[in-house]
């Protein structure tokens, strides 16, 4: 039998939320999946802690996250917390010799991002394993997409058009949580969702952007300011706090392959929930895949007879595609949870298996290095050019 993994998470907000659904189902419905023991929970409350342990089904809680690396039966440590702390406790894990599983964006900035790749690659020469938590690489339906890629369906890719649209703050009494404050966050709409993006678009065409060409914006510049975050941020007017992160990013990217793309990432779609999509056109065909509609997969084959050709619609719920066959019978659709129950089973089974984990961190280094480039671009045209 397989060695019994036991983790230990740190962070338990939403992310962490999420990630304790997924541990907790991974050996229910993959039966290949080595034995998971959910043994500690990690966080700085040590109230809320225990309320999380006992809600999401942990053994123990802790609130050191040091004391936790340092101990001697703990295998993985998975971290959601927030961007600013993630080199720290994913470097001095990693060294400690944990397998780490890392939450989106790999960092808050391309050195901290590069120092975690770094040890990342020094500790895969004593077998331990890590991996970027893009769960949007296990959307069955985006499985179908890149193997259609893979397959040439679309042959020669020309345009990559994707975009990342919520609607969650447009109101300006909206607390500064946060994922508002550039120290904690490293960034807005930008990092949270525009990471999202720029990954799934390596995933599914396997090329790397090469440039950009940017503009970023923050419509609420000043939010009512929790207690909790006092003397965190920037104090704006009484009561308030300055807002340092984007709320919209723009960009347009070449990409190694020659192709160009456009990228949006913005928290104020009004009616836009969780609006992530990406539409890939080549010379034979194009893939349509937006998340709100996640289990469906629109695919034209350029090549048909233009009198009957249309997109064509593939409900990605059958067993030969990617992870279902784990699930449901075909047509009884999956949620935005089964994706990080896939994401912890391909982790595990690959610390299973002795084999290398994708994305892995250089591939989050790659993506925040996109990022960066983005703000740079962004800063730098301070006048934009008038249209005459």
């Amino acid at each position: 039998m397989s060695k019994t993994l036991r983790v230990a998470m740190i962070g338990y907000g939403f992310m962490g939320k999420v990630h304790s659904h997924a541990w907790r189902t991974v050996n229910h419905f993959f039966p290949d999946a080595p034995p998971i023991e959910m043994t500690v929970i990690c966080g700085r409350s040590a109230e809320a802690l225990e309320g999380a342990r006992v809600q999401f089904g942990w053994n123990e809680a802790e609130t050191d996250w040091k004391k936790v690396i340092a101990r001697s039966d703990i295998d993985i440590i998975d971290i959601c917390t927030a961007g600013d702390t993630h080199a720290e406790i994913a470097i001095a894990a990693l060294k400690a010799g944990k397998h780490v599983i890392c939450e989106k964006p790999l960092a808050n900035n391309g050195a901290e991002a590069q120092a975690m790749a770094e040890a990342a690659s020094e500790a895969i020469k004593n077998g331990i394993k890590s991996m970027v938590a893009f769960n949007y690489r296990r959307v069955p339906a985006l499985g179908v997409a890149k193997k259609l890629i893979d397959d040439g369906k679309i042959g020669t890719i020309f345009h990559v058009r994707a975009n990342y649209l919520q609607d969650w703050i447009i109101d300006p009494e909206f607390p500064l949580v946060w994922r508002l404050d550039k120290n904690s966050a490293g960034s807005g709409a930008l990092g949270d969702l525009g990471a999202h993006i720029v990954d799934a678009a390596y995933f599914l065409t396997g090329s790397k952007i090469n440039s950009v060409s940017a503009i970023t914006k923050t419509f609420i510049k000043e939010r009512p300011l929790p207690a909790a975050y006092t003397g965190l941020v920037a104090q704006g007017s009484a009561g308030r706090g300055t807002v340092t992160v984007d709320d919209a990013a723009i960009f347009t990217a070449q990409f190694d392959n020659g192709a160009i793309g456009t990228f949006e990432a913005t928290r104020f779609a009004a009616g836009h929930k969780n609006g992530m999509s990406i539409e890939i056109n080549g010379s034979k065909g194009s893939i349509y895949f937006e998340f709100e509609n996640m289990n469906e997969l629109l695919f034209h084959d350029y090549t048909e007879d233009s009198s009957t050709a249309g997109f064509k619609r593939i409900l990605a719920t059958e067993s030969s595609h990617p992870y279902v066959a784990a699930w449901w019978p075909p047509g009884h659709i999956l949620g935005y949870e089964h994706t990080f129950t896939h994401e912890m089973y391909d982790f595990v089974v690959a610390i299973d298996k002795g084999v290398q984990p994708s994305p892995s961190f250089a591939d989050g280094l790659y993506v925040q290095k996109v990022l960066d480039a983005v703000e740079v671009s962004a800063d730098s045209q301070s006048q934009l050019t008038p249209v005459k």
